[in-house]
């Protein structure tokens, strides 16, 4: 069955100064004798009338693009309306393609899905294109920007390159182990490679999350007892009032999330209920949510207040910070960070140690990142099965076929097998006109 032709806006949202309307799929031409009576030239911008395919009333005046199959985003032909920005004008051009025969509205993600189906872009290209648009920092722009462009696939096609043809040498061997242009002994040779890609993999592994740091932001959690001022000092790294301060133990019931950037990258701060002993079964409640987020942060900031009695942190590998530290020291032997929220200075030291600490998780030696579960998953898989490839005494049919599976599992990273069941997943995260 023939695909129908879907369009989308695909631009930013309205209204705007400029409007971009794609439509894609085998008779996109169509659009040129109905609404633009004169087709440009493909990959030429043509300045035009655009009629209502129904009562031939002007629309609007645009450019017009024409990509031919193949040589469009999606693979397909493809047309690119540039119209005004206005609401009204886009919703006269949507109203009126979709009077067109095969014609349709796109899905979310459907100009993507169809980029990969034609083989376009891999599932790596494709998620970190979808990274690049949501990208907030720096550090997500530069990150995204490197595995949209391929990065990634270029890595994992070439290590399931070398399985399967370790593999072929491996089957060689059994299917013509009397053959004379068959050297005796390779499999030795195919298990040292073998060993040596299992440590390749392993070592991209031992990268400390650091592309899913980047990409899902570095979560630090502020916790400590209460009125030591935990939302005092997240209203202060914000510049707004995001939390409720008053002098009563127990105010923060919840935990409050912001969002910072901090040294290009996203850092996720929590506030969190002050922990101690109480009744109260709505406090209770958010002292249970503070040691879940605590548990789940990349770092705890274990606040003090500097006129307080010190307090046993919880967490062995918390970071302690004075707060208040405009007030005279109740224990000046310790040396922690400080801060105070009174003025412009006090917060100089816990910003350059959260600067370097950022810094730190998401800065190494490859730009070749994973930023993702489920390749993180995948690749461990491929690491399962390479480690018992290697067991000298297991037999070599299921030693090969051990690398079967492995190539497989990197083969499902890039969506080069097996992938049906993940594609609305993957695609669920686009927008309308991606």
């Amino acid at each position: 069955m023939q695909k129908s032709t879907v369009f989308a806006l695909s631009s930013g949202a309205l209204p705007s100064g400029t409007a971009v309307i794609r439509i894609s799929g085998p008779d996109a031409f169509d659009v040129f004798p109905v609404m633009v009576r004169k087709a440009p030239k493909p990959r030429y911008a043509q300045l035009c009338n655009v009629y209502h395919s129904q009562t031939s009333e002007l629309i609007d005046r645009a450019l017009a693009i024409v990509f031919q199959h193949g040589r469009s985003f999606t693979g397909e032909n493809t047309v690119e309306l540039h119209c005004h920005g206005g609401m009204a004008t886009v919703e006269a051009v949507l109203s009126s393609l979709s009077k067109i025969d095969n014609f349709r509205p796109a899905e979310a993600g459907e100009f993507s899905r169809r980029a990969f189906e034609f083989g376009k872009l891999d599932l790596t290209e494709l998620e970190g294109l979808s990274d690049l648009i949501s990208a907030q920092t720096e550090g997500q722009r530069r990150l995204a920007l490197a595995q949209s462009s391929g990065v990634l696939r270029e890595l994992y096609d070439g290590w399931r390159s070398e399985l399967i043809k370790l593999r072929a040498y491996i089957e060689a061997e059994f299917d013509f182990a009397d053959e004379d242009d068959i050297p005796g002994s390779v499999s030795d040779q195919v298990w040292e490679r073998v060993a040596v890609l299992k440590e390749s993999i392993e070592d991209h592994l031992d990268d400390n999350r650091r592309g899913e740091i980047v990409r899902e932001g570095y979560r630090v959690a502020l916790v400590g007892p209460p009125n030591v001022g935990k939302s005092s000092l997240l209203n202060a790294l914000t510049q707004r009032d995001v939390a409720i301060v008053t002098d009563q133990p127990g105010t923060t019931r919840d935990v409050i999330e912001v969002q910072l950037n901090i040294a290009d990258q996203l850092v996720i701060l929590s506030d969190t209920a002050g922990l101690r002993e109480t009744d109260n079964v709505v406090e209770q409640e958010g002292i249970r949510r503070s040691y879940l987020k605590a548990d789940e942060a990349d770092l705890v900031l274990w606040l003090q207040a500097s006129n307080q009695a010190l307090v046993p942190c919880p967490y062995e590998s918390a970071v302690r910070v004075w707060t208040k530290s405009d007030i005279a020291h109740a224990n000046p032997e310790h040396d922690w960070i400080k801060s105070n929220t009174k003025d412009t200075d006090g917060l100089d030291d816990l910003l350059s140690f959260l600067k370097s600490r950022v810094s730190e998780h998401v800065v190494g030696q490859s730009d070749v990142l994973m930023s993702r579960t489920r390749h993180r998953s995948a690749l461990r898989d491929v690491g399962i099965q390479l480690n018992q490839s290697l067991v000298p005494t297991t037999d070599h049919v299921v030693r090969s076929e051990c690398l079967r599976l492995a190539a497989e599992a990197l083969g499902r990273i890039t969506g080069r097998i097996d992938v049906e069941d993940l594609l609305d997943v993957i695609f669920s995260e686009f927008c309308i006109g991606k």
